[in-house]
């Protein structure tokens, strides 16, 4: 029986093969200047690599990552002394270890770590990927005070579990020590992310503190971004070709497309890392790059996940090579969605649409529907679900939009009548919706629109917006594999069900 590698750490360094790359700098000269809440495989993947490049010029906005549940990440990338595996998969793929990330600290079990590391004058950055449910948000963008997270710190603020309830309670020991605040990086998939996380942890302090929810206000930076690059999960099979390249074993690799974007807000009081000569763009207008990114790419990823996923497909690349899919993800953009959208200057919309229609198109990146399926309560509202209400006020067509929702609809059913689990923060509510009436059946609409934490009342009371979402939902069919090309319009009515 043959040995197994020895595992990846600061020690085996020395030993990888020259076409691997790795850090370009002293890792025990940083420090910690920036703290991390969700160090999952999107940050290590994207902000955490700009960071690695700029720790070879500026030695002290060093990551520590803060875990809010799982202490997973902290278990495996302690073994290797916190260095993990960036696999960039192209038609001509490469690979580079990652050294940005110090350490990470496990907030159940190290919530005075956390906040001492909060609180510390170094820490000048707070980032986070926390994804959308994370933000405790109702339908209509305010803190949801009902969120059982919510309660729970408001009932102990000084002893936070929530995102919302760390910030306040570090924020608080800042103000009380007389060190100036950091400033908080929003860097999830969420329009106007820093805005509403801004206006989520006021909310939060003004229930115990009006005096600091006003020094927020006041004092703290919530900072705009936009984020992008396809990061499919980790599997066995990317562990087994990173031990082939490095000849060492990592624990968590992570792997992502080529193409990488981030555009920040320019607004940071205490300083912040060089982050131009590496990509990033410093800008005063996110919401202009966003609202592209977040209207086109995002909502054509859901649009592929629940279509695909219904349609048999198990992949982005495998949906995408369909060509009636193809087609009607061309057609949502160019005639429900950019119509809507104001490009910022140098930002050309039909290259950005065909861009993205080839990013989805790269044979190496096994990016599953499942995994985009996830959380479509909490998704849909921000990526489609807006668009369609700004459609119907400027009388623009709504029906291939529409077909997203009403996959939705339809992949709850099919779970539902599986009886496989909902991912969702709204599982129950969804399985009892899905399981309701029989597939094919448009009342389940009607069940599923009483939603109001995803459906705001401004579409909910729309008899246009009710009828063009059934006739999408009577498009997909009864069929196991539904004909997509069937279930869309020729035009830009609504959708009309399929003969």
């Amino acid at each position: 029986m043959s040995k197994a590698p020895d595992r990846l750490s600061q020690k085996t360094l020395g030993r990888l093969p020259k076409a691997i790359g790795r850090p370009a700098y002293d890792r025990e000269a940083t420090r910690i200047g920036i703290a991390h809440m969700g160090p999952g495989i999107f940050h290590r993947a994207h902000q955490a690599v700009y960071i690695d490049d700029v720790l070879a010029r500026q030695n002290d906005w060093a990551i520590c990552g803060i875990s809010l549940n799982s202490a997973t990440v902290r278990e495996v990338l302690k073994e290797q002394d916190f260095l993990y595996t960036l696999a960039i998969l192209d038609r001509e793929s490469s690979f580079r270890v990652i050294g940005a990330i110090k350490d990470v600290l496990v907030a159940p079990r190290q919530r005075q770590q956390v906040l001492r590391l909060l609180g510390a004058p170094d820490t000048k950055i707070l980032s986070l990927t926390i994804t959308e449910k994370g933000y405790c948000l109702d339908v209509d963008g305010n803190l949801d005070l009902g969120h059982p997270a919510i309660r729970r710190d408001l009932a102990a603020p000084a002893a936070p579990a929530s995102t919302i309830g760390y910030i306040a309670r570090s924020l608080a020991l800042r103000r009380n020590a007389g060190i100036r605040p950091y400033t908080v990086v929003s860097c999830d998939n969420l329009s106007d992310n820093g805005r509403r996380l801004a206006r989520a942890v006021r909310q939060y302090a003004a229930q115990f503190s009006p005096d600091l929810a006003k020094w927020i206000e006041d004092e703290v930076r919530f900072v705009r971004t936009m984020v992008d690059s396809i990061t499919p999960h980790s599997d066995d099979a990317l562990k087994s070709r990173i031990a082939d390249a490095l000849s060492l074993t990592d624990g968590w690799p992570i792997q992502r497309e080529a193409f990488t974007q981030w555009v920040v807000e320019d607004d940071f009081p205490l300083g912040r890392p060089d982050w131009e000569p590496f990509g990033v763009t410093m800008t005063n207008n996110v919401g202009a790059f966003e609202n592209a990114n977040l209207s086109l790419l995002n909502a054509a990823h859901s649009a592929l996940a629940y279509l695909g996923l219904l349609a048999g497909f198990d992949t982005v690349y495998e949906a995408v090579s369909e060509e009636r899919i193809a087609r009607y993800l061309h057609d949502m953009m160019s005639k429900e969605i950019m119509p809507g959208l104001t490009p910022p200057p140098g930002l050309d919309l039909a290259a950005y649409r065909d861009a993205i229609l080839g990013r989805f198109r790269n044979p190496v990146i096994r990016h599953r529907l499942s995994q985009i399926a996830l959380d479509g309560s909490q998704k849909l509202p921000i990526r489609v679900l807006g668009t369609i209400h700004d459609n119907l006020d400027a009388v623009r067509p709504i029906g291939r939009l529409c077909l997203i929702v009403a996959a939705w609809i339809g992949f709850a059913q099919a779970k539902a009548v599986r009886g496989a689990p909902i991912e969702d923060p709204l599982a129950e509510e969804i399985t009892r919706a899905a399981r309701r009436h029989p597939v094919g059946d448009d009342a389940v609409v009607d069940d599923f629109l009483g939603q109001r934490t995803v459906f705001p009342d401004t579409l909910q009371d729309r008899p246009d917006f009710r009828q063009a979402l059934k006739a999408a939902y009577l498009a997909l069919g009864k069929g196991e594999k539904p004909d997509i090309l069937a279930a869309l319009a020729s035009n830009d009515a609504p959708v009309r069900p399929s003969a």
